[in-house]
């Protein structure tokens, strides 16, 4: 006997009529926070402010939001973005001021714009970062990122799903500079994707260099990257 195929009660979800992009900042005790837990937070956001989020069609509607390549946990950041599809029409300030008075003080929405044509997760290319470490680090971490950035490749070793896996760090690097104990580093995004801890890795591994305390992290923007080593706006 052909088995029925079971489908949803009640009327279809109202259809999405705007894709608005959102940049928003993890700071303070909220760095730590996770990708999830900052979904949960702006989920209550949504209803807090009566925002017209589009959801998915099915048995477990979603809201329609779609997150592009977030920071670590224990991160800061003042560039994640994610991607959300309304019911009805906002201007973008509006939703910015609704969502930003709706969230908790260490999760600021910087800055809303009409979806491009293109693909969110395309237009992040690069990411800026800013590693403080101690003072008294600053002398070691210098001379480290002089013999990273003189090797031609520097090969690091990650445990990832699908067990460890070796990828160079050097052909990432777009810049990387020192001032003092702070350090600022472009990356190109590559596959597998090179985060800060895999270059604090080489340079350990490669300069011989051991912080005296964990650095603060910090990714101060991601987006665009042009032919002269600057990260643009990904919503403009």
């Amino acid at each position: 006997m052909p088995s029925r195929q079971r489908t949803p009660d009640g009327p279809a979800p109202d259809p999405a009529v705007q894709r608005l992009r959102v940049r928003y900042a993890k700071r303070g005790r909220l760095r730590f926070s996770s990708t999830r837990d900052f979904q949960r937070a702006l989920e209550r956001a949504l209803r807090r402010s009566a925002v017209p989020v589009a959801f998915s069609a099915g048995f477990h509607p979603h809201p329609r939001i779609s997150y592009a390549n977030a920071a670590p946990t224990g991160t800061a950041s003042e560039a994640e973005y994610f991607e959300i599809q309304l019911t009805e029409r906002r201007e973008p300030e509006q939703l910015r001021a609704a969502l930003d008075g709706a969230l908790p003080a260490d999760l600021v929405i910087v800055d809303v714009a009409e979806a491009l044509p293109d693909a969110l997760a395309d237009r992040l290319e690069g990411s800026v970062w800013r590693l403080d470490f101690a003072a008294d680090d600053a002398d070691a971490v210098a001379a480290a990122v002089a013999a990273l950035l003189a090797r031609d490749d520097a090969t690091v070793t990650r445990m990832t799903k699908r067990g460890e896996r070796a990828f160079d760090v050097r052909g990432a690097i777009v810049a990387l500079t020192t001032d003092g104990g702070t350090v600022t580093l472009v990356l190109r995004h590559l596959t597998p994707l090179v985060r800060p801890d895999d270059v604090l890795v080489a340079l350990g591994s490669y300069g011989g260099f051991r912080p005296t305390r964990a650095p603060l992290v910090t990714r101060l923007a991601q987006g665009p990257l042009g032919a002269d080593g600057q990260v643009g706006d990904p919503l403009r």
